[in-house]
């Protein structure tokens, strides 16, 4: 008989999780919907486990004591993080790639091809981005395409600078419901010029599409009830982490995990969001819900909402067909990520929350409350996990 203390037991426990996470990628498929619902099952299940074991274990008696308020404040805020991780385990159970779908439907219009607006939204980039965006948009590879260059910041320059691209200068009264107020005066121009396009690509100023961009996306709306499909998004330069780690080159940009396997995840329910760029929409279901609603900052979401609430599909085509440029300091990173944050709350407070009375189906619901989830437990359990430990160390608080 072999007898191991707790500590080599804890040991030969660690080497078989270690052993099975070596074999697993001989045994399971990435892209087999049945091997991530067992493996995401199995983490659901664990992540329960410990949940349990949290509650009943750990926890300082119910008293009015700082031991007692700091074991309970953490575990609330480690249960929060555990919700929302069961929500994404769910959601990344299943995944939807459309590389062949969007072989197989390559040219469906046959003989006449769809008019594309070219959507560039600017307000004060600078001429060499504008440039490379622009030299992008006039090499793509479709026959009819009309690129419109929407400037809030009404700069006079670029009438001419534009149009040496053969596109057009577009400019507005007023700044009002900023970047979606900007798209929805090109879009009612477009409309009221009694010719509208078809289809409706927006670029940010800073997103250089690829050749074949548009004979992608548009292969996709082969299905009438195809509303917008989204495109991930690539980048030039290291983002803020990438460069303050020096791992520009072994280590992925922040938004690869979400644009590289959860947007494909969220395609197989159903439920792909817009990210503003990189997007192409169809102008008739634009149109039906009064083009991009302004109620929420992050009109790239709430526009899928309402593109879903009448009854249009949004899908995802996983494949790099822009790249363009990731915030390049933490001031601009930070402020991204709060304005992500600010528009999710007002989305979810709004005429499309979960909660409210609207066309919603059950799953889009879920998508909204995930994404709440993740904004209120991600960044609040990552700061407790740092800070709660120095009440033990620093005032023996457990």
């Amino acid at each position: 008989m072999i007898h191991l203390t707790d500590f080599e037991t804890s040991i030969v426990e660690l080497l078989l999780v270690v052993g099975v996470a070596l074999l697993l990628p001989d045994l399971a498929r990435r892209h087999n919907k049945v091997h991530r619902a067992i493996l995401f099952g199995i983490a659901g299940l664990l992540a329960v486990r410990y949940v349990v074991w949290r509650a009943t274990q750990t926890l300082a008696p119910f008293e009015l004591t700082l031991d007692c308020l700091a074991s309970w404040s953490f575990f609330a805020i480690e249960a929060a993080s555990i919700v929302s991780s069961l929500s994404a385990f769910t959601i990344l159970s299943r995944v939807r790639l459309r590389h062949r779908e969007a072989d197989e439907h390559a040219d469906w219009w046959g003989d006449r091809p769809p008019r594309v607006a070219i959507l560039i939204a600017t307000y004060n980039e600078d001429r060499e981005v504008l440039e490379r965006t622009l030299s992008g948009a006039v090499a793509l590879d479709h026959p009819s395409v009309d690129i419109l260059v929407l400037d809030d910041g009404r700069r006079e320059w670029l009438t001419e600078f534009v149009a040496e691209f053969g596109a057009r200068h577009i400019t507005r009264p007023d700044n009002a419901h900023a970047k979606a107020g900007n798209i929805n005066h090109a879009l009612r121009m477009l409309d009221e010029s009694g010719e509208p396009p078809d289809f409706v690509a927006v670029l940010d100023a800073d997103f250089v599409p690829h050749r074949n961009f548009l004979k992608r996306t548009l292969a996709l709306f082969h299905d009438e009830t195809v509303g917008l499909v989204q495109t991930p998004q690539h980048f030039f330069n290291p983002d803020p982490i990438q460069h303050n780690l020096g791992l520009s080159r072994s280590y992925p940009d922040e938004q690869r995990f979400f644009f590289d396997h959860l947007q494909p995840s969220r395609d197989g329910w159903g439920i792909a969001f817009c990210c503003g760029t990189s997007s192409v929409m169809r102008f008739s279901a634009l149109k039906s819900i009064g083009f991009f609603p302004t109620d929420s900052i992050t009109e790239d979401f709430l526009v899928t909402l309402a593109l879903q609430n009448g009854g249009h599909r949004t899908v995802y085509l996983s494949e790099p067909v822009t790249e363009g440029l990731a915030p390049e300091g933490l001031k601009e990173y930070i402020t991204q990520r709060a304005r992500w944050c600010l528009g999710l709350m007002q989305i979810a407070r709004g005429p499309f929350g979960p909660f409210a009375r609207n066309n919603l189906r059950l799953r889009d619901r879920w998508s909204v409350a995930d994404s709440v989830l993740y904004w209120t437990s991600t960044f609040t359990f990552r700061l407790a996990a740092l800070t709660f430990p120095l009440l033990y160390w620093f005032f023996n608080i457990t």
